[in-house]
C-alpha cells in the first residue's frame, strides 16, 4: 500500500542515472536557445533577446503541478532579490487545458509574475534541456553555458528548507566562483511529455 501511494504521488524525486541527474546536458555545456516562444504578455520571446543581463535563470514549470505551486512565491522572491543582475524566465511545455497559454495568463496575473512566462507547445525546449520535472532550474552564465541545474532547494515544503541550492549557486556565480553544488536532483511533477513516434 505504501509503495502504491508513493507511485501515485504527484511530487516525485528524479532517479539517478549513472551519477548524472540530467541525461541531456552537463555543467559547462552551451545552453539550448529558444526562439519566438509566446509569452503571457502577448509577445514572442527568444533567448537572444536577453542581452542586458549577464546571467539567466531558466525555470521549467507549469500551472497544474502542486509542487510547482509550492514554489511560485519562492520564485517571485528570488526574482526580486536578484533583479539587478539576473534575468528569470519561466517556461511551460505541458499541453493539458490547465497549462495552455490562456490559463498561464490568468496564473501570471494572479501571482503578479514580473518575469516572462513562456509556452512551448512543441515541448522541444524542455527536451533540449533534458528537463523532466516541474519545477526544474538552470542557471546560464555570461557565455550562456550551463552553470547550475537541478532543484531550487532541498524541500518542497518551504518551512522545512535547509539548503537553498539555487541561491547558493547564483551567489557563487555572481562572485565569479564555482557553485558549491553545480548539479542537484530535480524535485517535482513529471513533465507531461507527448509520446514521440519513431518511424
Amino acid at each position: 500500500m505504501r509503495l502504491l501511494a508513493g507511485l501515485l504521488s504527484l511530487c516525485l524525486v528524479a532517479p539517478l542515472f549513472a551519477g548524472e541527474f540530467n541525461k541531456k546536458l552537463n555543467i559547462g555545456d552551451n545552453a539550448p536557445a529558444w526562439k519566438n516562444l509566446p509569452g503571457v504578455d502577448g509577445k514572442n520571446h527568444s533567448l537572444a533577446d536577453i542581452k542586458d543581463r549577464d546571467y539567466v535563470v531558466v525555470i521549467f514549470t507549469c500551472n497544474s503541478c502542486a509542487c510547482s505551486e509550492e514554489y511560485e512565491d519562492r520564485i517571485v522572491a528570488f526574482t526580486q532579490k536578484y533583479a539587478d543582475r539576473v534575468a528569470v524566465v519561466a517556461i511551460n511545455v505541458n499541453t493539458i487545458p490547465e497549462d495552455k497559454l490562456d490559463a498561464m495568463k490568468k496564473k501570471a496575473a494572479k501571482k503578479k509574475f514580473t518575469f516572462p512566462y513562456l509556452y512551448d507547445e512543441t515541448q522541444q525546449i524542455a527536451r533540449d534541456y533534458g528537463a523532466t520535472y516541474t519545477p526544474e532550474f538552470f542557471v546560464l552564465n555570461k557565455e550562456r553555458k550551463i552553470a547550475y541545474m537541478g532543484a531550487m532547494d532541498d524541500k518542497t515544503n518551504v518551512t522545512e528548507v535547509k539548503d537553498k541550492y539555487l541561491e547558493a549557486a547564483t551567489d557563487a556565480i555572481l562572485a565569479g566562483k564555482t557553485p558549491p553544488k553545480a548539479e542537484t536532483v530535480a524535485r517535482g511533477c513529471l513533465i507531461r511529455f507527448k509520446r514521440v513516434r519513431v518511424d
